[in-house]
């Protein structure tokens, strides 16, 4: 029994002396706290005006979706070029030039759909 005494006079010395040091941790962390907000305000402040952020999934993927789109306008410009090209040829018998012919003339129909798309030409209106 004297042992049991002994323990408890020893843990309630250890609460009287873990008191102030859970007092100065508690106010370590709320200061660790503070200043990792500060840290994550300015982060998130660089990540918005850089737009390199994490949280720009929608905005990558937008990207991608308009460089798809690109690539695709230019794509089917050369394909339709090609294919309209190999249809004059087989019915005109002038065996490569309708399809050299169209296919450059889709090749230049494309890449002015993927400038109008882009923004870099402006897209005609009726005047």
């Amino acid at each position: 029994m004297a042992d049991g005494t002994d323990k408890n006079s020893s843990e309630n010395g250890d609460r009287e002396h873990s008191a102030p040091d859970e007092a100065a941790l508690s106010a370590r962390l709320g200061n660790l706290d503070q200043r990792l907000s500060r840290l994550r305000g300015a982060s998130k402040n660089e990540t918005d005006q850089s737009g390199d952020g994490s949280g720009n999934g929608a905005a990558r993927a937008s990207a991608m979706a308009r460089g798809f789109r690109l690539s695709s306008e230019l794509i089917a410009g050369v394909a339709v070029g090609a294919v309209i090209g190999w249809g004059f040829d087989r019915l005109l018998s002038t065996s490569p030039w309708g399809l050299i012919v169209f296919f450059l003339l889709g090749f230049v129909a494309g890449v002015i759909n993927v400038m109008r798309s882009a923004g870099v030409i402006p897209e005609q209106t009726d005047r």
